[in-house]
């Protein structure tokens, strides 16, 4: 708990601010986010995201209310530390009103105490752990970004069925050990025999690979190793060179950026969930940040542009319905249950976690020649309705 020293100062550093953003007519907006790191693509994705959501919602004014947006960029260097420390730069010396981020689930965890701290709204955005919007939870923490529970859930539609036996592969940290704790909390006709965890900057998968292909050879059943990966440097997709198929074995995941996606080839007819691609959903948003993004990029949207886009437009429709009013506890009223439109179509914050409520998409691979990536064609989109997604928040 913070001291009445400190909480007073806090409140006079709160009420300078506001008296400066009053003179100035300007809404200060804190992207703080893993530029660099191993997470550098999709933090940049992020960002492109963020920019044209904020443009497409306001008529490319970048202004509500009659106030202009200013967006104050912060480089968390996937450092935990550093992201606490720049978040709090962020509040207090850039004076922000809101801030957006960060990329990973480790460095947006040490980030929420500080938006408590100074009493300031963290939207998250695209960090994943189940934690942040769970038991590591506070009432200034919204998240666009889908959840662990969300990705497991949907994913367990493709293979949760009787017969099946899965073994996982995940990261070492937040991201991995919470997506597979969700994952295995959903799956309720498969059995779960094994998890695999390791480091994140792993370029050799034979020894967990061995493992794997060891708890599952003598299976009877379907066999697959579900992945759960981000972030550049090793494949885990390599594993398939150890001859999986030879042990009747399948690789299953969820989508990814399209250059990761590449690897998907390998598997036609590879199923799994995913929380975007840019030929699934059927919206005018989408429609707009697919047209202008090859325009302006010569490329398609990819999964985290989305994700920067709807944080964006979050923003933007909470500004407006506060008439540009930037009170944070004026801004968590309104947020909590707010629906707002993104290229994914209409999201809620669920009320009692403010968690972004959303569809999934359950695909397939499709291999076609002429695109590089192997295509998640979509099989049904599952609805916010379609998933009991648990709220883990204690307080």
């Amino acid at each position: 708990m913070l001291n009445t020293t400190r909480r007073l100062a806090l409140m006079v550093m709160a009420c300078a601010a506001v008296a400066v953003h009053a003179q100035s007519g300007e809404i200060r907006i804190a992207h703080v986010y893993d530029k660099t790191g191993p997470l550098e693509a999709y933090a940049k994705q992020t960002h492109v995201g963020l920019m044209m959501g904020l443009e497409y919602a306001t008529g490319g004014t970048m202004t509500v209310a009659g106030k202009r947006l200013v967006v104050i960029e912060k480089d968390s260097q996937f450092k935990p530390d550093v992201g606490a420390k720049e978040l709090a730069a962020a509040y207090a010396d850039d004076k922000a009103d809101i801030a957006i981020g960060p990329t990973g689930s480790g460095v947006a965890l040490a980030m929420l105490p500080v938006a408590e701290e100074y009493r300031k709204i963290l939207l998250v955005e695209p960090a994943v752990a189940d934690s942040i919007t769970g038991d590591k939870w506070n009432r200034y923490i919204f998240r666009t970004g889908r959840n662990s529970s969300q990705d497991a859930i949907s994913n367990a539609v493709a293979l949760d069925k009787p017969g099946t036996v899965i073994a996982t592969l995940a990261q070492d940290y937040a991201f991995g050990r919470d997506g597979v704790k969700a994952f295995k909390e959903a799956i309720k006709h498969a059995k779960v025999v094994h998890e695999e965890y390791l480091p994140t900057n792993t370029t050799d998968f034979t020894a967990g690979a061995q493992r794997l292909i060891d708890r599952l050879k003598d299976q009877p059943g379907r066999k697959v190793i579900w992945i759960l990966w981000a972030g550049g440097g090793g494949n885990p997709f390599k594993i398939a060179d150890l001859d999986l198929q030879r042990y009747g074995i399948e690789i299953a995941t969820g989508g990814n950026i399209l250059p990761a996606m590449v690897a998907y080839k390998q598997f036609p007819g590879m199923e799994g969930a995913t929380y975007y691609y840019y030929d699934i959903p059927k919206n005018p948003v989408n429609q707009w940040l697919v047209s202008e993004h090859q325009k302006r990029f010569n490329a398609p949207p990819d999964f985290f542009t989305a994700g920067g886009m709807a944080a964006g437009m979050a923003v933007v429709e909470a500004l407006k319905r506060t008439q540009g009013d930037t009170n944070t506890n004026k801004l968590i009223a309104t947020m909590a249950g707010m629906t707002f439109d993104t290229p994914k179509g209409p999201m809620t914050f669920r009320k009692e976690d403010h968690q972004a409520m959303q569809s999934m998409y359950h695909f397939r691979i499709k291999v076609d020649p002429n695109v590089a990536w192997g295509i998640p064609e979509l099989v049904r989109e599952i609805k916010p309705s379609d998933m009991n997604v648990p709220i883990r928040n204690q307080r």
